[in-house]
């Protein structure tokens, strides 16, 4: 924790602010609900032990251990990934430092060092990489997407999304690196808050991964994430992670 409380030290104080007055009203509107996204944190410290199950493109597959772990300051909040045991490369380590208003400040390697790169954050490179070997990215687990400048609400498609009621954003990345996002098209819904699916495209404008949550359970009043699946359509490849136990 005395780690994290130093990270905070790090961020920069206050955020510029960006005149609306060019802005469609899709465009104010999907701001705001980005916005409210990031805002989303938990009320309590809490535990959560998880297993990753990563199919890789020749279908072999392999599990993860792994726990996350949340911290909830008054200046923030923090996410923390550790892999207990896995036979995959990738960060086995990831720390997410979220505060309103401001960029997310990672910590990605095992030894827990704050890395010049992770205070930058002018790398998004840096973020593009496999969680454990797995098919989620430092950027997913950091919903880095919502960070974009340019947010939309678009029309619906369908009256429903896997028969709930939804709102589709459109999260635009205006410089994506070459192994990045170019666009992410988020179902969010109504009464959760959560994504129901994110489809993330590449530079050129292919679809690259589908993001679904498979299950949610309500703990407390609120909504809790249970399992989700993460595709590469590109490659074939997917990863699955289910959460089991919490302890505060």
């Amino acid at each position: 924790m005395r780690l994290f409380a130093a990270m905070v030290l790090f961020l920069a104080i206050g955020a510029t602010a960006e005149t609306t007055n060019d802005l469609s009203d899709a465009e104010i509107q999907g701001r705001k609900l980005a916005q409210q996204l990031l805002e989303q944190q938990p009320t309590k410290n809490l535990t959560q032990n998880g297993i990753l199950n990563i199919r890789d493109a020749r279908g072999r597959t392999t599990n993860a251990s792994i726990i996350l772990e949340a911290y909830v300051t008054p200046e923030a909040w923090i996410a923390t990934y550790t892999v207990l045991s896995h036979n995959s490369s990738g960060v086995p380590h990831i720390g997410i430092l979220h505060q309103r208003g401001q960029s997310n400040l990672y910590v990605l390697d095992q030894n827990q060092r704050i890395s010049k790169t992770a205070l930058k954050m002018t790398n998004e490179s840096a973020i593009m990489i496999p969680f454990a070997g797995s098919d989620f990215w430092i950027a997913d687990l950091g919903l880095e997407f919502f960070h974009w400048p340019e947010q939309k609400i678009l029309p619906n498609p369908t009256p429903l999304k896997r028969s709930r009621s939804y709102t589709l954003l459109e999260s635009i990345n205006p410089n994506p690196s070459t192994n990045g996002y170019s666009r992410v098209l988020s179902w969010i819904d109504k009464e959760s808050g959560g994504i129901l699916e994110a489809d993330a495209f590449d530079t050129k404008g292919k679809l690259l991964k589908v993001f679904e949550p498979d299950s949610f359970k309500k703990v407390d009043g609120q909504w809790e994430l249970q399992e989700v699946e993460i595709r590469n359509v590109q490659t074939g490849s997917r990863t699955r992670l289910g959460f089991g136990s919490n302890r505060q």
